[in-house]
């Protein structure tokens, strides 16, 4: 009759040995262990202490004779309801709350060794950069960064907005803030395709006031790559696009103020702190692809201040979403043929993955030669992918984007970064191979100029399954903070985020999605404690937060080890 725990299976040692050895273990754990939770907030909460709770997490005491109660105590200690379980949830919220605390304690005396100031030649500058109007979102976010910047405590700063709400221009505005002052100004980005259409773009953007951008990557010809670093370490290049490549030992900037970081979760804590460090106490500005669902933006950003780009540019209209089968494609080749005739554009994207790289690339590219001789021979069809060159990428999309090319068969290297107004159509082929996001963040690509938007997701999914969910999700609405939340429950903050990265909160016990209720109230009585700590007269406070510095969790999520 006893409840006994379900461990992961260790070597060859047994579940009964592994047992006696916890048992013993347990035995030997002092009755006085130290507790990083203090006194007064297990008394509040009506937590367990720390000792008590590992011991009736591994060796749960059954005093019900009734099976049914039995039952339920152990439906509770498999849903991590029992009290033991909500004190080591509390336990492991809380310590990660209470070090996301100091960091922004510890940061707010670090002066910056540089001034930013904003006059009218700034501001006009700005102006000559801008293709269009920017939203009233877009001009209070960028007023909030700029207040950062001018500020002497160096920025920390989270950017959110919607798939084409302007995120990338209101990073430019800031660079050229930055550059303006007389510094330099740095974009990191997780791979060499995201790379240089942020190069592009950025290189478009600042061409009407003559500012020289930079692009570092990996696969670069030692010749192209000593140029980059010659025009970093001389102040020549004012904005440098990079991948990880910017973080090596051979680059060295003249006067670094600005950084910039998408897609922060594909990023290391430690990688992130060595591109500050190649600067003067630089501002620090972190860019995210797709919304950040809530509970994730708390304890993985939490020591960063948020802006949130809630609309979309003036005319910007999200696309309507219909899910075909892939017996109805000609439906959606109607609406090709349709489109083009009006004067539009529109893309057909096919999956490109590690695992089947060379079969998906060979499968675009018959694609392409099968819809210019059979489908649609009567339009100028182009082809991308991430094995082209830059040059062949880059004369590609400069096709399409004057309207050379009506149709565009590419992979996912459209995925962001590419800006088409008169592009109002998109076909996503084998839609199931796409995760939410992702299929929202294609999506995106139509509808950003006056046309009316139309997506249309190809598959032959079962019903009842994972990605059957995606699809109805995404046909369901376009607001991008709610389909974050529905791939975070539908895949899990491990998937969503990448649990190979470096400062990803991997917690034991606590569940982001079951523990919301949790992690509000972690955060809010960790703000108390640090609050009681930086007044220095509770001693157990002191204590507490000695235990906290020196734990594990001090190591992963700060750390990055």
């Amino acid at each position: 009759g006893r409840i006994v725990p379900v461990y992961r299976k260790l070597s060859d040692l047994r579940t009964r040995r592994l047992r006696q050895i916890l048992f013993e273990l347990i035995l030997r754990l002092p009755t006085d262990l130290e507790d990083p939770i203090p006194a007064y907030l297990r008394r509040k909460l009506n937590l367990m202490r720390k000792r008590d709770a590992i011991a009736a997490v591994h060796f749960p005491v059954v005093s019900d004779t009734d099976p049914g109660l039995r039952d339920r105590k152990l439906d509770r200690l498999n849903a991590g309801q029992s009290p033991a379980h909500k004190r080591m949830i509390f336990d492991e919220l809380f310590q990660h709350q209470v070090l996301i605390a100091m960091m922004r304690e510890t940061r707010s005396g670090v002066e910056k060794a540089f001034r930013i100031r904003i006059d009218r030649g700034v501001r006009d500058t700005i102006k000559r950069i801008l293709p269009f109007h920017p939203s009233q979102a877009q001009k209070r976010v960028l007023a909030e960064i700029v207040h950062d910047m001018c500020a002497r405590q160096p920025m920390h700063r989270l950017l959110q907005g919607d798939v084409g709400s302007g995120k990338t221009i209101v990073a430019v505005q800031a660079a050229i803030v930055a550059v303006e002052n007389g510094y330099q100004a740095a974009l990191m980005v997780p791979t060499e395709i995201l790379a240089e259409q942020h190069f592009y773009n950025f290189r478009r953007l600042t061409e009407p006031i003559s500012c020289r951008v930079g692009l570092l990557k990996g696969s670069q010809s030692p010749q192209e790559r000593e140029k980059t670093l010659s025009g970093i370490r001389s102040g020549e290049i004012k904005i440098v696009i990079g991948t990880h490549a910017l973080i090596q030992e051979s680059v060295q900037f003249r006067k670094l103020a600005l950084v910039v970081v998408d897609e922060q979760h594909r990023f290391g804590v430690v990688q992130r702190s060595v591109l500050t460090k190649k600067g003067m106490e630089p501002d620090f500005l972190v860019m995210t692809a797709t919304p950040i669902p809530r509970t994730l933006a708390m304890t993985c950003y939490g020591d960063l201040e948020v802006s949130i780009i809630n609309e979309l540019p003036p005319g910007r209209r999200p696309a309507q979403t219909r899910w075909l089968r892939s017996r109805d494609r000609e439906i959606a080749y109607q609406e090709v043929r349709r489109v083009v005739s009006e004067g539009q554009q529109a893309y057909i994207v096919l999956p490109l993955v590690e695992e089947s790289e060379k079969l998906d690339l060979k499968a675009a590219v018959e694609m392409a030669a099968y819809l210019k001789e059979k489908v649609f021979p009567d339009f100028p069809i182009g082809l991308l992918h991430g094995r082209m060159s830059g040059v062949e990428k880059e004369e590609t999309m400069k096709a399409f984007m004057d309207g050379s090319l009506k149709l565009l068969v590419a992979t996912t290297v459209i995925e962001v970064g590419v800006d088409v107004p008169a592009a109002s159509l998109m076909i996503i082929e084998h839609a199931e191979r796409f995760g939410l996001a992702q299929l929202h963040q294609l999506r995106g690509r139509v509808g950003r100029g006056s046309f009316a938007a139309c997506c249309f997701l190809i598959s032959d999914v079962a019903a009842g399954g994972d990605a059957e969910r995606r699809l109805r999700a995404l046909c369901e609405t376009s607001d991008g903070f709610r389909i974050a939340e529905m791939d975070l429950q539908i895949r899990g903050p491990g998937e969503v985020l990448g649990t190979r990265q470096s400062g990803v909160p991997l917690f034991r016990f606590a569940d982001l999605i079951r523990d919301r209720k949790a992690i509000e109230l972690a955060r809010a009585e960790a703000k108390v404690f640090v609050d009681r700590l930086r007044k220095g007269n509770d001693g157990e406070v002191r204590r507490s937060a000695d235990l906290i510095r020196s734990s594990g969790a001090f190591r992963r999520h700060v750390l990055g080890g």
